[in-house]
């Protein structure tokens, strides 16, 4: 099987100064399913396709998602797959290698991979959902999380701070134009949050291109309303779709959470994927 589509971007990283990553579509194929191939250092490092691998991969957060299993005499890892994740939603019926060690950053959204991708991919296809009859709640330093069942994907994600600061949005997706208020949504940081990370040795190849730099006493200009907690909707949906490219049909409501508490909601949805036959709504 021959990739016949190629797209490639190379920008600042968050730990370096260029990182690059290429997309191949891939012929159809009615003897293969659906799905999306990520590679690592020439390997294949997990494939949707097979779902149960997803479970032995290793997961921590470094200020991202990063993904890591054993290598023959190294570690294998990906970081920062949420970036571009979320937007194979709108293609599920394709079928895409991805071939990348850290996703470049770009301008912090999904929107230059959407678009990319759209020249190569086509128009948008029906969004996949899954039944996710869960009902669940955790409780976090300062905030919850409370998930039950939905008819359609739902989110509403509020971050709050001590110093008064706030952003709250909600997302309701039906197709896949529901989609496109959180491809835009920009990733952000904290100066105090970035001057603590840069002290730390990490964030190495960010500049004021890769996202918002809040707290500062230049006035950041939002694309959209409440773009912040956009960006968290899309952190989210990247967590979700990295393992499958289709959607829980679930409420989730968050205050206050992140990467780590997405892939916990990941870790509880993985027996309703792995059974279930994503369905279009």
């Amino acid at each position: 099987m021959s990739a016949v589509k190629t797209i490639e971007f190379s920008s600042p990283s968050l730990s370096s100064r260029e990182s690059t990553v290429r997309v191949d579509l891939l012929e159809k194929d009615p003897n293969r399913v659906p799905r999306v191939c990520w590679n690592v250092a020439g390997e294949r490092f997990y494939s949707t396709d097979a779902l149960h691998c997803y479970a032995e991969l290793e997961y921590n957060v470094a200020r991202t998602a990063i993904y890591s299993k054993p290598g023959l005499d190294r570690r294998l890892s990906l970081c920062s797959p949420e970036h571009l994740a979320p937007v194979f939603l709108v293609w599920p019926e394709l079928r895409f290698d991805v071939h990348a060690t850290e996703i470049p950053m770009m301008d912090g959204s999904a929107l230059p991979f959407f678009h990319a991708l759209r020249r190569i991919a086509g128009v948008p296809q029906a969004i996949r959902f899954y039944d996710a009859p869960l009902e669940h709640s955790w409780e976090l330093p300062r905030g919850y999380v409370k998930v039950s069942p939905s008819d359609t994907f739902e989110v509403e994600y509020e971050i709050t701070r001590p110093d008064g600061f706030s952003s709250a949005a909600s997302l309701s997706v039906y197709s896949a134009e529901d989609l496109y208020s959180v491809f835009s949504a920009r990733t952000f940081i904290f100066k105090d949050d970035y001057d603590a990370a840069r002290a730390a040795g990490l964030l190495g190849g960010v500049d004021e291109s890769c996202g918002m730099l809040l707290g500062t006493e230049s006035r950041v200009v939002y694309r959209m309303d409440e773009e912040p907690a956009r960006h968290k909707i899309l952190d989210l949906l990247g967590d979700i779709a990295f393992a499958c490219p289709a959607l829980p049909k679930l409420r989730i409501q968050v205050l206050n959470g992140g990467h780590t508490i997405h892939h916990k909601i990941m870790e509880k949805l993985l027996p309703y994927v792995s059974t279930g036959n994503p369905q279009e709504i």
